[in-house]
């Protein structure tokens, strides 16, 4: 396709044939793309860009995916597995029972 832009941008006006004739609607010779035109081309470009390059995106996707769905997971499970292991607020809340059981004796808690 790089080739009809580049081709088309070299045709002048004032350039002829072989015959000598000033080419016209019917001859062969490329003529110039008009802005649309070159904009569908390179649309058409990319297309065939993502098209043959869209299956390897796809790969890189889903390891990409998975790999931070695994993070996601392990973290999440070292969380759960680490606060079930964590007795530091049950033995807190012993001592205090303890305390408040053998702690002094007044006249408002007696």
């Amino acid at each position: 396709m790089d080739y009809l832009i580049g081709a088309a941008n070299n045709v002048t006006d004032h350039e002829t044939n072989m015959e000598g004739k000033n080419p016209d609607a019917s001859s062969t010779a490329p003529k110039l793309l008009t802005p649309a035109q070159k904009q569908l081309l390179k649309r058409q470009q990319e297309l065939e860009y993502w098209k043959r390059h869209s299956k390897q995106l796809r790969s890189r996707n889903l390891i990409t995916g998975l790999t931070i769905g695994a993070f996601v997971v392990g973290l999440f499970s070292y969380t759960i597995l680490s606060v079930r292991q964590e007795k530091i607020m049950d033995e807190i809340d012993d001592e205090a029972k303890i305390f408040v059981m053998k702690g002094p004796r007044t006249g408002a808690n007696s």
